[in-house]
């Protein structure tokens, strides 16, 4: 309302400007024989020289022959220059009612010219957001979101198999789904109803077959089975990413911080959310890293122009990748990985926020290798402190500045976290 308050302020205030001039009247526009303020300069030399002339006859200094003369031709100019102020003051002799009628169109013209333009470029109604009120309105939007039971309330029913479906594929089908209903924990049964299910279109008894899967698997689950449940949540949501996908999406980048599909989805997460910056910084390290043949290279394509637009930043994505995918660099070793299977997932978490820490201090204390140095500042950009991997990388670069082959590996890290142009 204040915005709209000022505009409408400024706009009148130009109109009356306007008005003001138009109507002025000719008497108030010309001046009289004894107005001297607006005298122009050539009628007060003129003035002057007849007070001088008269002055010298006074003194002796002109005959008064020559007093007459001198006097008639300075009379004379005088008058010229008279008529000609009079003139350059004069207004049009347009009548009032005219006048009138074009401050009228001109006032309308400003006025909805002006709200049209605004209009069609502005954002009417959006409000001033500061960067961080609009972090905190993503994270509520992020917290207040529906669960995947209630998104999944709101689609169709599944409508049954497609019709172009063998029979004898349904019969085995059926014959798959009484066999797990008997052997309920049978880990193989379970991968093979999630799969066929899922190729039916039956999304919702897939996922929920792979998340009994994932409970028996436990702290063996890999990140791809992980992926392979938010998969089925997102396409039973519709392509919504819900809190229990996005669960799943934590707990694959957790076991491998550069698996692509869960960097995807967690990529279309923060863009759903009002984080295009996010999601671009994910997106933008995906693209570029290929392969053009992923599944979601065609989707990131297409759209991470206008989440760039979103995040501010003027970007042009490439028709094929640009650098190769990055190696899985050094992890844990087999002990870290055998004692990372009893933890919980808190405990998992400290340890992952641990090793940063750790790595972080020896490289910053002792250094490392230009792949060391990458490994951390991808797994900074993934878990999502881009801060911290920003200082990484400028370190980085002071350190790697004269080997062109490590501050490549280094440079490969920095872009798909983010923090490198």
């Amino acid at each position: 309302m204040v915005f709209w308050l000022i505009i409408g302020a400024l706009t009148l205030a130009t109109i009356l400007v306007l008005a003001r001039q138009m109507l002025r009247s000719r008497d108030a526009a010309v001046p009289t024989k004894g107005d001297t303020t607006r005298m122009s300069s050539d009628m007060k030399v003129y003035r002057d020289q007849l007070s001088e002339l008269d002055r010298d006859v006074a003194r002796g200094t002109v005959t008064a022959q020559d007093a007459d003369r001198a006097r008639l031709e300075i009379s004379r100019r005088l008058l010229e220059a008279d008529k000609a102020a009079q003139a350059k003051s004069r207004p049009t002799d347009a009548p009032q009612s005219v006048s009138r009628l074009v401050i009228a169109f001109c006032a309308i013209l400003l006025a909805g010219g002006a709200f049209g333009v605004y209009w069609g470029l502005g954002s009417p109604g959006y409000q001033d957001l500061g960067r961080e009120k609009r972090i905190a309105l993503s994270q509520e939007m992020r917290e207040s979101r529906p669960s995947q039971a209630e998104v999944e309330a709101e689609m169709p029913p599944w409508p049954g198999p497609p019709i172009e479906a063998p029979a004898d594929y349904l019969e085995l089908i059926q014959g798959l789904r009484d066999a797990v209903a008997d052997r309920p924990d049978d880990v193989r049964g379970l991968d093979l109803l999630a799969q066929h299910e899922a190729a039916l279109g039956n999304m919702v008894a897939a996922h929920k077959a792979m998340r009994h899967l994932l409970e028996i698997k436990g702290e063996n689950a890999t990140a791809d089975d992980f992926v392979r449940q938010a998969d089925l949540l997102v396409n039973a949501a519709g392509g919504f990413i819900s809190p229990e996908a996005e669960d799943m999406l934590r707990n694959a980048l957790e076991r491998d911080p550069n698996h692509q599909l869960a960097r995807y989805y967690t990529g279309l997460m923060f863009a759903q959310n009002g984080r295009p910056d996010m999601g671009f910084r994910l997106w933008r390290g995906l693209l570029e890293e290929g392969p053009a043949t992923a599944i979601w290279w065609t989707s990131v394509r297409s759209q991470i122009g206008s989440l760039a637009a979103h995040a501010g930043v003027d970007y042009t994505p490439p028709d094929t990748p640009i650098r190769p995918a990055m190696p899985n660099l050094t992890g844990p070793n087999a002990d870290d990985i055998e004692a990372a299977q009893e933890m919980t997932e808190e405990d998992r978490t400290a340890m992952i926020k641990g090793m940063i820490d750790q790595l972080s201090e020896r490289l910053a204390s002792e250094g490392g290798t230009p792949e060391e140095w990458a490994r951390l500042i991808s797994v900074l950009g993934v878990v999502g402190d881009t801060e911290r991997a920003a200082a990484i990388w400028d370190e980085a670069q002071t350190l790697f500045n004269d080997h062109p082959d490590a501050m490549a590996t280094v440079r490969a890290a920095a872009e798909q976290a983010g923090v490198a142009p």
